[in-house]
């Protein structure tokens, strides 16, 4: 059985997001492995955490469990910057990342607005 937060595009680009990061922690340097490289896998898979776990609860927790998303998105988003910073990886490395997490920022906030009306319309 499909749960509906699998329909929600937003998980799905996330879930993409985290495919594309465990890929990309593959090239940072071995001494990175319990550090960055651990910290980013965190952040990329608590954003389709957050965004499910949100979903199966009320609009107004799941509105906070977007808000949490979109944190773990930012952190994610410093994370790939600091390593083309530290030259770990370069730009053309995280261009897919950082359009993915573009993405899920517009959508998350989308979605934020769009249950927000709910939450705030006469019933």
């Amino acid at each position: 059985m499909q749960e509906n937060y699998q329909k929600l595009e937003v998980w799905k680009k996330s879930m993409a997001v985290v495919v594309e990061i465990y890929r990309l922690v593959k090239k940072l340097p071995r001494e990175e492995t319990y550090a960055l490289s651990d910290q980013m896998r965190r952040a990329a898979v608590s954003i389709p955490s957050n965004i499910a776990e949100g979903q199966a609860r009320g609009i107004k927790e799941f509105i906070q469990f977007l808000k949490m998303a979109r944190g773990s998105r930012a952190e994610l988003e410093t994370q790939l910057l600091i390593c083309v910073h530290l030259n770990y990886l370069s730009d053309s490395d995280i261009a897919l990342s950082l359009n993915l997490l573009c993405e899920i920022s517009r959508m998350t906030s989308s979605l934020i607005v769009t249950l927000n009306s709910k939450l705030n319309s006469p019933r």
